[in-house]
């Protein structure tokens, strides 16, 4: 693993299995149309007596080529493990998008990536796929590379529903306007979001409503408000566990702050008055329960965080952790 978090294709002589099945994307937020495109992977691999990958980058392309990329769905770490928890049999690689990858023509990357490093035998992409420096490859030229270098290069077909295409951005498009049951539905879960616990003002401990501030919070964001969510605890090797179930606002506090202060993310927890400062902690945005709003005082306040509390209460009553996910709620 390097310091992006993360980890480096295995170089030539390191060990690397002959004959690669290796699939080609961003795969932000392995959504339903990922998870399809990896069962194909594994079993056409199997069929052919390969090993099935995903090849995969971080940071976002857009960074190293000077853009903005857009809001995230998932971490790389993240990434990796939804990847194996849906595909045990897909071994990951995480190749750095840094400048010089940027600046690899087609051949080179088809050379150095595909053919020397994951010794491919057949290449799948999207069929909007772009590669190789200012995105001069396509998916014929591929074929081309593929058939001088030694590997066969198909694309995979879109799937969605009847919205249209499973796409992190029209994932991203439905967390934006707050409707998180459709993100869950093509995410095949809860849309989430990870933080450090840091110190905050502590107004809430003195009104009996002590929350977890989070800090660097990369993920999409929805619209500002109140959320039912469930709350994993994250350790130093990554690993998940539950905490709590908890209620959550999202906004500029507009009773004790400033309005034109930054935005912060702070959740009650349930049950739980542990110190958490320092921690990383998973929030996933189970249910919107209302907007952000201004109160006339702390007592007011406090009464609507109180039945902010019982009704994320009610709403999380039906969850259980998800047994795949190794402890954690999901």
């Amino acid at each position: 693993m390097d310091s992006s978090g993360a980890e480096r294709i295995p170089s030539e002589g390191a060990g690397v299995v002959t004959g690669s099945l290796v699939v080609i994307g961003n795969f932000d937020g392995v959504h339903r149309g990922h998870q399809a495109l990896f069962a194909d992977a594994v079993t056409e691999a199997e069929r052919r007596g390969l090993r099935p990958m995903a090849l995969t980058f971080a940071p976002h392309p857009a960074l190293a080529l000077g853009r903005t990329p857009p809001a995230m769905l998932t971490t790389s770490p993240r990434k990796t493990e939804l990847i194996q928890r849906h595909s045990p049999a897909l071994q990951v690689a995480v190749e750095r998008f840094d400048e010089a990858f940027s600046k690899l023509t087609p051949e080179d990357f088809a050379r150095t990536v595909l053919a020397q490093r994951l010794r491919a035998a057949v290449v799948v992409v999207g069929d909007n796929f772009r590669f190789g420096h200012r995105r001069a490859g396509d998916l014929r030229e591929l074929a081309r590379l593929g058939e001088r270098f030694g590997f066969e290069a198909n694309s995979h077909a879109l799937v969605g529903d009847e919205g249209g295409t499973w796409s992190s951005t029209r994932i991203r498009e439905e967390i934006a306007k707050g409707a998180l049951d459709e993100a869950a539905r093509m995410l095949s879960r809860p849309h989430m979001v990870t933080g450090r616990v840091v110190q905050g003002d502590r107004r809430g401990r003195t009104i009996g409503f002590p929350t977890c501030n989070l800090a660097e919070v990369m993920e999409a964001l929805p619209p500002f408000g109140v959320y039912a969510t469930l709350v994993d605890r994250v350790s130093a090797d990554g690993h998940a566990a539950v905490l709590a179930g908890g209620v959550a606002n999202l906004g500029r506090r507009p009773t004790v702050k400033d309005p034109a202060a930054p935005p912060t993310l702070e959740v009650h927890l349930f049950d739980h008055d542990e110190d958490l400062y320092g921690c990383q902690l998973r929030v996933h945005l189970i249910a919107r329960l209302r907007p952000e709003k201004r109160f006339s005082g702390l007592d007011e306040l406090r009464a609507q965080i109180a039945a902010d509390a019982t009704a994320a209460r009610q709403v999380l009553e039906a969850w259980t952790p998800d047994p795949a996910a190794g402890g954690a709620w999901r």
